[in-house]
């Protein structure tokens, strides 16, 4: 899973200006060693006339330990925000603000996945925290570029993205994520 919506992972030392409602970074710690943080995950995709998935995007990171992984557009949902709007702030902020997404009034979560620090428990890690992430494929139809740290944003057919290959890419269980994702839209057999 993703932070990329609060200060890039690692790297507190750098001054960003804070809008109203987060938390600082040793408050951010304290609650992430304490309570469980409500997350969004969006499988962005493309789809054809007939509302078929065709592509799905997947970004591009880098780790703080150098290592190239593959990534679902993922972040929190802040204090007072409703889970619609978090989920276009992210894929704005991941996707640039042209990637014009198509979320319903109320978004139904394909699934819920629990990122827990332990791994093993479920099919979800997250280190640094205990986290319940509501999970969307989402269409997109605008001109997507990777924004923030993300590196490239790669269009995968859902067969590739599937693939044994890209699923090694990914880490922290949204492979499986995306594998599910996949399934939902009846595109995984």
């Amino acid at each position: 899973m993703t932070d990329t919506a609060d200060f890039p992972p690692d790297d507190f030392s750098r001054e960003l200006p804070q809008p109203a409602g987060w938390l600082s970074a040793e408050d951010l710690a304290a609650a992430r060693s304490h309570l469980p943080l409500v997350y969004v995950d969006a499988i962005p995709v493309r789809v054809d006339d007939s509302g078929d998935v065709v592509a799905v995007g997947l970004l591009l990171r880098v780790t703080p330990e150098g290592q190239m992984t593959r990534a679902l557009v993922s972040g929190r949902v802040m204090y007072h925000e409703r889970i619609r709007d978090a989920l276009l702030r992210h894929i704005e902020k991941d996707l640039g603000p042209v990637a014009l997404p198509h979320v319903p009034a109320s978004p139904q979560p394909f699934t819920v996945a629990e990122y827990l620090p332990t791994p093993g428990i479920t099919g979800y890690h997250d280190p640094r925290q205990h986290a319940v992430s509501l999970a969307y494929v989402v269409p997109v139809s605008g001109d997507c570029q990777p924004q923030q740290q993300a590196l490239e944003l790669a269009w995968l057919t859902p067969e590739q993205a599937c693939s044994d290959q890209v699923q090694l890419e990914m880490h922290g269980g949204q492979g499986t994520l995306l594998r599910q994702a996949m399934a939902y839209v009846g595109r995984l057999t």
